[in-house]
């Protein structure tokens, strides 16, 4: 997401918090917009104060967890607030678009600019495998109903003359589960969508947002309940200080206490590595990864052929929220997350009853005032190894699968690194032949490029966060061998 879009959604994340621990949640949420946007202040990003603020609601409604396409623009932030706190069950529709800031972008096509030239070796029209490029008035034209947007027109061009106009939600979305309905502005198609969160993180408008669950969580913290935090291997990339003041800043903050996904991790890599080994033995040809719950979603909606080939393997929230609900039978789980798509898989797991991701634990820490660097350090009951805590990045599943092994050499890995049209072509390929290239025999499958420090919900960039962990990484034991 563009940076002031990014700004703004912890802005308001950080007022929803600060009302909801004062004394009159439903009133000051209903001024958020005012205090946001007050009488005579310029306006900074649309034509009008009045404009600013209703686009602030939207953004608000979103996150106190309600869809702004069910918005009855009558009803005051005040009334979400009350109904918020009033809701007992949380939706299965992650997503929302916020219509007031969608720019309603231009048709996504491939386009030819008054720069053409005209040439007479027509470049274009030759490397357009479609017949969609004809020569009007010696220019090209390009039939919209034959072009495929393969772009070859587009390298061909010599004067760079022909150009894509891109539509950044439904360019980035790698199944097409994001076009503009019949109004003009973006809508989400739930039966397509594999929640990898690519919109929200593409729209230079932050149209595309999280329904969050903060006051949810929020709520539960008040009750009493027992809360405990369940974080991803990703998140020592993500804050200030190490993963051990992180957890007396997260424990401060509210939770009662903190479990590391990365000791789940350990359970995933040992016992995808046993499969690995049962599945060579019977004659399979490659095996896929199964801890990306965006890449589960891709499985289930758009790419079932490739089932026989995906682990059975369980992700390493599952064992670790097995691990908690065992431990601590009545307490709250919360899951803190990279991205939208975990919050899927918490829909289709009993043993996971929130998540936050790590924009909303952010804003969090910023509206209690959590300093992580001024904190100590609480230790972790279980210590994760090396290799569970690199499952944030690319290439460390696959890693971890093999140093799990005591025969490395049996496995050879390829890695997606993304989800995205192509590589969904390669993965049917490999499903329809049943083999995977160069010999390959497992393939590692992240829905984000660069693996979950490229989350839609991250906070830091993906350079820094992955040195950070693999500081963190290379002090830890290395993984069990079996």
């Amino acid at each position: 997401m563009a940076g002031q879009a990014i700004h703004l959604k912890k802005e308001i994340l950080v007022r929803i918090i600060k009302a909801f621990l004062s004394d009159n949640f439903e009133e000051q949420t209903r001024l958020i917009p005012y205090a946001m946007r007050p009488k005579g202040m310029e306006v900074p990003y649309r034509c009008c104060i009045y404009k600013e603020r209703a686009i602030i609601k939207d953004r608000t409604i979103a996150g106190l967890g309600f869809p702004i396409e069910e918005d009855d623009e009558t009803v005051s932030l005040g009334t979400y607030a009350k109904r918020a706190l009033e809701r007992t069950e949380i939706s299965d529709k992650n997503l929302t678009v916020l219509q007031a800031a969608c720019k309603g972008c231009a048709t996504n096509r491939i386009y030819v600019t008054d720069l053409c030239q005209g040439c007479v070796a027509r470049p274009c029209q030759t490397a357009c495998k479609f017949g969609a490029i004809s020569i009007v008035n010696g220019r090209s034209v390009i039939d919209d109903s034959k072009c495929k947007k393969c772009k070859m027109c587009v390298n061909a061009c010599p004067y760079n003359a022909i150009v894509k106009i891109t539509v950044p939600c439904e360019d980035s979305c790698p199944v097409g589960a994001i076009k503009k309905d019949e109004t003009g502005f973006a809508s989400i198609d739930y039966d397509k969508c594999i929640n990898c969160g690519r919109c929200t993180a593409a729209c230079p408008f932050g149209a595309v947002h999280e329904r969050s669950q903060i006051v949810d969580i929020l709520k539960t913290m008040k009750s009493k309940k027992k809360v405990i935090a369940m974080i991803a291997p990703s998140i020592a990339g993500q804050f200030p200080g190490n993963i051990y003041q992180l957890k007396t800043a997260i424990i401060q903050a509210g939770f009662d206490d903190v479990y590391e996904v990365a000791q789940g991790a350990d359970i995933t890599a040992n016992t995808e590595a046993k499969e690995f080994v049962e599945r060579m033995e019977d004659g399979q040809n490659f095996m896929t990864t199964s801890c990306c719950a965006g890449y589960n979603q891709l499985i289930k909606k758009h790419l079932p052929e490739i089932k026989p080939f995906v682990s059975d393997t369980k992700t390493p929230l599952y064992y670790t929220a097995e691990i908690v609900k065992k431990e601590h039978p009545d307490a709250i789980t919360v899951f803190v997350s990279p991205c939208v798509a975990k919050r899927a898989e918490s829909y289709e797991n009993e043993n996971v009853d929130y998540v936050m991701n790590y924009e909303e634990l952010g804003a969090l820490f910023i509206a209690k005032k959590v300093q992580i660097m001024e904190l100590e350090e609480s230790k972790y009951t279980v210590e994760a190894s090396k290799q569970a805590r690199n499952f944030g990045f690319t290439g460390g599943v696959a890693e971890s699968v093999k140093a799990s092994l005591k025969d490395e050499e049996a496995i050879k890995p390829l890695i997606i690194n993304g989800l995205n049209k192509d590589s969904i072509r390669q993965l049917k390929k490999y499903a329809t032949c049943g083999e995977c290239e160069n010999g390959c025999n497992i393939i590692e499958v992240m829905c984000c490029e660069g693996g979950c420090i490229g989350g839609n919900a991250t906070i830091n960039n993906q350079k820094t966060a992955k040195k950070l962990i693999e500081n963190l990484s290379n002090n830890s034991k290395d993984i069990d061998k079996i």
